[in-house]
């Protein structure tokens, strides 16, 4: 009998070593036989089904933004146009974590929705535009909106027909710079430029 009412106050002093190491404790470094006791008892104390049922003794990581679609990619579930980040970072976001991150507005990216299928050169005229094609096209890929066209200079020369090279629509017999420079010029400013002689 005795030895069982030892038993018990034994529990009891890890039940209260245990309630004052949850509330905070002396902050001591030094280990007590309570506290060492807790010690051993918190590695093995486990908190009971009815316990993590309603949240308690446990810790819940909830993610930031929308729960992501299976198969399909976060960019195509959810507009996030304006947004800054690329398309590619986005959608890394949703595949890791399995939700999508809640749109992240900068400045409003200026110029045209850009359609689906459709590249922004073949879109807008960026005629006298100082880009390149590809530049150009690649913020729209990325922004989800074609830029204003941006008007340096007006490039001299004659406007490049769709579909057919410089070096095919104007004579260049006699002029210093390769074929492939001349088409790369009309290509990239939308003119075939002037003939130098």
């Amino acid at each position: 009998m005795r030895v069982q009412k030892i038993s018990m106050l034994a529990v009891a002093g890890v039940a209260l070593g245990l309630s004052l190491t949850a509330c905070g404790g002396s902050g001591s470094d030094s280990a007590s036989p309570s506290s060492a006791a807790s010690s051993s008892a918190t590695s093995t104390t486990r908190p009971s089904p009815s316990a993590s049922a309603s949240g308690q003794g446990t810790t819940h990581t909830t993610q930031a933004g929308t729960a992501k679609k299976s198969g399909v990619s976060c960019t195509n579930q959810i507009d996030y146009a304006g947004d800054p980040r690329s398309n590619a970072e986005i959608n890394s976001i949703g595949e890791q974590t399995g939700h999508c991150p809640a749109p992240e507005k900068g400045s409003k990216p200026s110029g045209t929705a850009k359609k689906s299928g459709v590249s922004c050169t073949n879109q807008i005229d960026y005629a006298g535009d100082p880009r390149s094609n590809a530049e150009i096209n690649s913020i729209g890929e990325q922004t989800g909106h074609c830029p204003a066209p941006e008007k340096g200079s007006k490039p001299s020369g004659t406007p490049k027909k769709p579909g057919v090279s410089c070096t095919n629509q104007i004579d260049y017999a006699g002029d210093p710079r390769s074929n492939a420079e001349i088409n790369s010029i009309g290509e990239d400013t939308g003119y075939c430029p002037p003939v130098q002689h």
